[in-house]
């Protein structure tokens, strides 16, 4: 009997729950056991936060959000703050530790749900012997190796939802509403969203843009008899004379925590135009509640596909959706690049020519 573990890393994602359901149905189907590791590599930390998964625990999980094992973006196995009896926070290698665990539990592979990060230090456990299968995790859709990421759909559902309903208050003030949403260094949330929404302005990584010249499509509606305006901005966005907006006090960590820049640039409009000006972050409400019928679907199939990449011991691969079939990709290559939005990309050519400005 084969025994197998499974971790969900770094931000929680609608779709982890269904992935989850998806491996413990097609694992137990072959007659082997599922274990879960809490909290990315805690279970393989500390034995006592392994929880046994099996199709009763995970009958019910497939639409509800979140992941049942938890996750965490401070969990690098090879960098773990630890505390030291003196109250000191010390960062050390702890993967050798992982990595006997994982054998005296004898488990024949670690299936490891994450975005870039968490895939890297899969790929690392590769390296040393693990048998490692990755499946691709994040909102921001920014895995080159893959077509789509799961909770994808679901973000840009939420954003869009939010769009709509800021277009009748804006309306009825004649305001500017800026909408902040995710996108670290890949613009899809706000491009798929802001099209989806009818935004007068997309800013996106991808473009660095001039705060002069979204004032002057906000201008040029008022020409045209639309006295309010709808602009979408990727956390990820830089205006050409700053850099990217980082939360106060947060520079100094060792991952850069983004935001502020949807403030920023309602404060310009503000300033620039004299025009009545709000912005709303989104943050973690593109991260939660129920998974899209796509992403769950999607989320069903990189699971089933992971547990048939172990069956034929195909490891240190990542499950990939290459439409319409779900493939295997080596994880050196998975990490390799990030996909970012192209100039002459359909949406990006659809929306130039249905009128919405990119600050260039």
């Amino acid at each position: 009997m084969k025994k197998i573990v499974i971790s969900t890393g770094g931000g929680d994602a609608p779709g982890l729950n269904a992935v989850i359901y998806a491996v413990v149905k097609s694992a137990t189907l072959r007659g082997w056991e599922v274990y879960g590791s809490r909290s990315g590599y805690k279970g393989l930390l500390d034995l006592d936060e392994m929880v046994r998964l099996t199709p009763e625990i995970v009958e019910d999980i497939t639409p509800t959000g979140g992941t049942i094992l938890g996750c965490t973006n401070k969990g690098n196995p090879f960098a773990m703050p630890v505390e030291n009896l003196a109250g000191e926070t010390l960062i050390r290698d702890v993967s050798e530790r992982i990595l006997k665990n994982f054998n005296r539990m004898g488990f024949a592979c670690h299936i490891a749900v994450g975005g870039d990060g968490s895939l890297e230090i899969a790929h690392r456990f590769a390296k040393l012997g693990m048998p490692v299968v990755g499946v691709p995790k994040t909102i921001d859709n920014d895995l080159e190796a893959t077509n789509l990421t799961f909770g994808f759909d679901t973000a840009v559902s939420t954003a869009t939802e939010a769009i709509d309903k800021l277009h009748s208050t804006a309306k009825s003030h004649d305001r500017v509403m800026v909408v902040e949403v995710m996108g670290r260094e890949a613009g899809w949330i706000a491009l798929n969203s802001g099209i989806s929404g009818g935004a007068d302005v997309i800013l996106i990584p991808e473009i660095v843009f001039d705060i002069d010249k979204v004032c002057a499509k906000i201008g040029d509606n008022e020409l045209h008899g639309k006295d309010y305006a709808i602009v979408v901005v990727a956390e990820g966005a830089q205006e050409k004379e700053c850099d990217v907006f980082c939360r106060e006090g947060e520079v100094g960590m060792q991952e850069v925590v983004l935001g502020g820049v949807g403030e920023w640039v309602a404060q310009r409009i503000r300033d620039k135009t004299k025009k009545d000006t709000r912005s709303l972050v989104l943050g973690h409400l593109q991260r939660g509640g129920t998974p899209t019928t796509f992403d769950r679907l999607l989320a069903l199939r990189f699971g089933a596909a992971a547990v048939r990449l172990v069956e034929s011991e195909t490891f240190d691969h990542m499950v990939a959706l290459a439409t319409p079939a779900m493939i295997a990709v080596p994880l050196a290559e998975a990490i390799k690049s990030r996909k970012k939005v192209n100039m002459d990309n359909d949406k990006v050519l659809t929306a130039r020519e249905i009128g919405i400005c990119f600050g260039d």
